[in-house]
């Protein structure tokens, strides 16, 4: 399969489960042949804003000491993180994936929008060492499950 064009991608209205399982070879597909990771992720969460119409997805980008805003859709973001701040600075410093059911009930939560009402980031790695998190807001609550994180853990698999 080969993407050229971003109306290339071909979702149907199924379930969330579907719509994923759809999603992924596309991605694959999408990302294959280019070696450029900031090209990759940039389709990445085109792709997902695209298919599921989140609030927000973007990456932010470890450089130095922070977590640096990368490729993203949404409103205006947050450009830097320090580890341990907000959702992205946790998984950061823990290493692992986090679901926010209700943002506001999150200790430190950082608000780049106040629309947003629940959130998952998924950490990056590349041969074990931690270069990043895909973040996606919803401005809904309780809207990420542990069907998302399997299958968004999947799609950031296919970037490492």
């Amino acid at each position: 399969m080969k993407l050229g064009m971003a109306e290339d991608l071909i979702i149907s209205k199924g379930s969330k489960s579907e719509k994923y399982e759809e999603l992924i070879p596309q991605i694959r597909a999408l990302i294959l042949y280019e070696s450029d990771s900031i090209a990759n992720m940039a389709n990445v969460v085109a792709a997902l804003k695209q298919t599921f119409d989140f609030f927000w997805v973007g990456f932010y980008i470890l450089r130095e000491d922070q977590l640096v805003l990368g490729p993203f859709q949404g409103p205006i973001a947050c450009t830097r993180i320090k580890k341990g701040r907000g959702v992205c600075g946790t998984a950061w410093e823990k290493g692992e994936t986090i679901v926010v059911p209700d943002v506001d009930q999150f200790p430190g939560h950082i608000a780049c929008s106040s629309l947003s009402k629940s959130e998952v980031v998924i950490p990056l790695f590349d041969d074990d060492e931690f270069i990043g998190v895909l973040d996606i807001d919803s401005d809904k609550v309780n809207d990420f499950t542990q069907e998302d994180v399997f299958y968004l853990e999947q799609i950031v698999g296919l970037l490492e």
